[in-house]
């Protein structure tokens, strides 16, 4: 095995395929990164018997050959080398990296016990890349950080056509993302899980230059293959019933508000600077939102913000203040319409680029109320 490749290539191609190596391992080989040189470049791969990984760099190949060696140790060197081409060649029983007047000898783990990656699932169809990261960060927020139940630290992915979308919650609060997308069958319908925090990370290592193309497995052991740009990485599916939780978008509305997005969330978040357990009530009027957050002997906080529109009566509700922070900046918009049932009924956030609220970006954010200590809501 020889071959040269560039610093920067090779060092992007290492740290991206390193993310999945486990901090635990089960066994030591899975510490390792597995390089094959092959003719058109150099092939990397991690597997941790759940998430696999595997990208192709491009690199001058003389000699093809395959080796096994620690992942994070090379990730470091690689990131610390001098801006030189790289020369990676196998030496005896050591793999050499060399850079300018940098030398490394890195020893070799036994390839042999490495174990085969999952074969690539069959491709169901493409969405942008910046659409599939957004839309993953937009919906992951709203994923429960704890495993009871399971479930819900899922994302439910739903292709119906030529529509994708995404779904979360955590029972507080819930997220949907709906996008168009280029399925390889226009009429299939398919729902599945998949591990938020898991399928986060992969979204936002994809970057947004190129389409992302998932692929799905079928039997036992059923996959979720994604990749972009050269990089394939492949997730187990999760088991279990997702909650009927379409049913909870309120069909209409008595109050909706539309307000300037930015405005508003630094309005929150001043409102959480006496407390991060503090809930943060928003009393609506005819041309104002009013903020307040802290009762009695605690610290306490108010703040009036100008509406762009109001819609129907008055009223006031409280809200956690992290919770309503996520979903207003989650909207990735200029505008954020509230609609509002009756104050023990959550709200429902959906953003818009535009003040008059008509246009829609495919994305809301359903959260519950919260009593705000001494008060009564309503």
């Amino acid at each position: 095995m020889r071959l040269q490749i560039d610093r920067d290539v090779l060092a992007e191609a290492v740290a991206w395929t390193t993310r999945v190596l486990p901090a635990r391992p089960p066994v030591p080989v899975l510490t390792g990164v597995l390089l094959v040189a092959v003719p058109d470049g150099l092939q990397l791969s991690a597997f941790d018997y759940e998430v696999s990984a595997r990208m192709t760099a491009a690199a001058q190949v003389s000699e093809e050959g395959r080796v096994l060696v620690q992942g994070r140790l090379l990730s470091d060197i690689a990131r610390t080398l001098p801006n030189k081409p790289v020369t990676l060649f196998l030496d005896g029983s050591k793999l050499r990296v060399e850079a300018g007047s940098s030398r490394f000898a890195l020893p070799l783990m036994p390839v042999e016990e490495y174990p085969q990656l999952p074969p690539p699932p069959q491709r169901v169809g493409s969405v942008p890349g910046e659409v599939f990261g957004a839309a993953v960060a937009q919906v992951a927020i709203a994923a429960a950080r704890d495993e009871t139940p399971p479930v819900l630290t899922a994302v439910r992915v739903e292709i119906d056509g030529r529509s994708l979308s995404l779904v979360a919650t955590d029972r507080y609060r819930l997220a949907l993302r709906e996008v168009e997308w280029d399925g390889d069958d226009a009429g299939a319908e398919r729902a599945f899980l998949v591990r938020a925090r898991t399928l986060n990370d992969i979204a936002k290592s994809l970057g947004a230059g190129s389409d992302v193309e998932i692929g799905l497995s079928s039997g036992p052991g059923e996959l979720l293959g994604i990749s972009s740009g050269g990089r394939r990485t492949t997730v187990p599916l999760m088991d279990g019933a997702y909650p009927p939780v379409r049913r909870l978008f309120p069909e209409s509305s008595d109050t909706t508000v539309v307000v300037e997005t930015a405005s508003l969330v630094d309005g929150v978040r001043r409102m959480a600077l006496i407390g991060d357990r503090a809930p943060v009530r928003l009393t609506v009027t005819e041309d104002e939102i009013v903020l307040d957050a802290g009762t009695g002997e605690d610290a306490q906080a108010s703040d009036a913000l100008a509406v762009e529109a109001v819609d129907g009566p008055g009223l006031s509700i409280g809200f956690n203040t992290g919770y309503l922070i996520d979903g207003l900046s989650a909207t990735g918009s200029r505008y954020v319409r509230l609609s509002f049932t009756q104050p023990s009924k959550p709200v429902l956030l959906s953003g818009h680029d535009s003040a008059d609220a008509t246009d829609t970006r495919g994305y809301t954010y359903l959260l519950m109320p919260t009593r705000v200590a001494g008060r009564a809501d309503g």
